[in-house]
């Protein structure tokens, strides 16, 4: 399976959604930087507690081990593996015994087909969306990385369903903008509007139905000439790590597809030199990167997240061992809304990217 990202450090993700545990070893990391474990661990929360889903004390929260590359809280330039235990994990299983009913929205029929029947099916195996997890603890340890150095990464849930929240300014977000969505239960400006999109998620769930939602993704003090042109872009990289999250739909940077509707003077972002000698542009429509280089601006980009798949209404589907139609009927909704969640896996998408550029941009190690 292709669970492995390389460009300059090294991620590869481990483990099935109910196997023993999953995880994620990352490679070629600066030695001797600082990893505050407990800030990590506030992260990672944001991506595993569900704003919906009542605790269960059965099971522990989801706090990595780390096996290797980290001595006295600093990396060592060895791998960093980090893993979770998976409490229901582990049990023997007779593959002839796993339901061949094709969760209609799941990835059950594709990974049957392309794996040749032979790939992990409980909970969506390795396609599950629970393998972001060990994607935010690299997304965190980036996070970190790049704090020391005065870059700060955000994520605002803009809209879920039809109920919005108004984005920060393209041209003049600002770190204590991005800094105040963490502390907010929902991670928007207004917290009214939050209000409205938790109730719209409550509705749903009551209803047997799922939400999606827009992310806007933010990135403030990114020097500019940071990536590479064609194929070795700052978008390309983003775009790479972003579509690894399951759920995602859809990505735009700066006005994305507005810029269709614009004339090129419309488009074009007019260059000014600014009170404090730095070349800034007036607009930000080309969202901070030109040429897949960064250009000083503040990176900005939207992702659109689909509805959760698991719905408690009856849908048509088929057996595909039998090759016969079928009904399937879920029992309730396991999880009403992913937005919130996915909000904390873009930030570290969006983290890993960064670094992995940076790497080659003078002084940054």
């Amino acid at each position: 399976m292709a669970s492995i990202w390389n460009h300059r450090i090294s991620i590869s993700l481990f483990g099935e959604a109910e196997g023993p545990a999953i995880g994620v070893v990352l490679d070629n990391l600066p030695p001797g930087e600082y990893i505050d474990l407990d800030a990590l661990a506030q992260f990672m929360a944001r991506r595993t507690k569900s704003l919906f889903l009542p605790d269960d004390p059965a099971q522990p929260a989801d706090y990595p081990q780390v096996l290797s590359g980290l001595i006295n809280d600093r990396t060592t330039g060895s791998p960093l593996c980090a893993f979770l235990n998976n409490p229901r994990g582990g049990q023997e299983v007779d593959l002839r015994e796993l339901s061949r009913i094709a969760r209609p929205g799941h990835a059950d029929y594709t990974g049957a087909v392309r794996y040749r029947g032979f790939a992990d099916v409980r909970g969506g195996g390795h396609l599950s969306e629970r393998m972001t997890i060990p994607l935010c603890f690299a997304g965190a340890v980036c996070r970190q990385m790049l704090e020391r150095r005065g870059i700060y990464v955000g994520a605002q849930i803009t809209s879920i369903h039809n109920i919005k929240d108004r984005p920060f300014s393209q041209t003049d977000v600002t770190k204590e903008d991005l800094l105040a969505l963490r502390s907010r239960r929902l991670p928007v400006r207004n917290p009214a509007q939050g209000k409205k999109m938790l109730a719209d998620i409550q509705n749903a769930m009551a209803g047997g139905e799922t939400l999606g939602g827009t992310i806007a993704c933010y990135a403030v003090n990114v020097p500019a000439g940071v990536g590479s042109p064609i194929f070795d872009g700052l978008e390309n990289s983003i775009a790479q790590l972003v579509f690894g999250i399951p759920g995602v739909r859809g990505l735009e940077f700066g006005a994305g597809f507005q810029t269709a509707k614009m004339t090129g003077s419309q488009c074009n972002d007019a260059f000014y030199v600014d009170d404090r000698g730095h070349v800034r542009t007036q607009t930000n429509h080309h969202g901070g990167i030109l040429g897949g280089i960064s250009s000083g601006m503040p990176i900005c980009f939207t992702v659109a997240v689909k509805p959760a798949a698991s719905v408690g209404k009856p849908q048509p589907t088929v057996d595909y061992a039998a090759l016969t139609n079928e009904v399937l009927q879920s029992e309730g909704v396991p999880h009403p809304c992913t937005v919130p969640e996915s909000a904390a896996t873009v930030e570290a998408a969006m983290s890993i990217a960064l670094v992995s550029h940076l790497l080659d941009y003078p002084n940054f190690v």
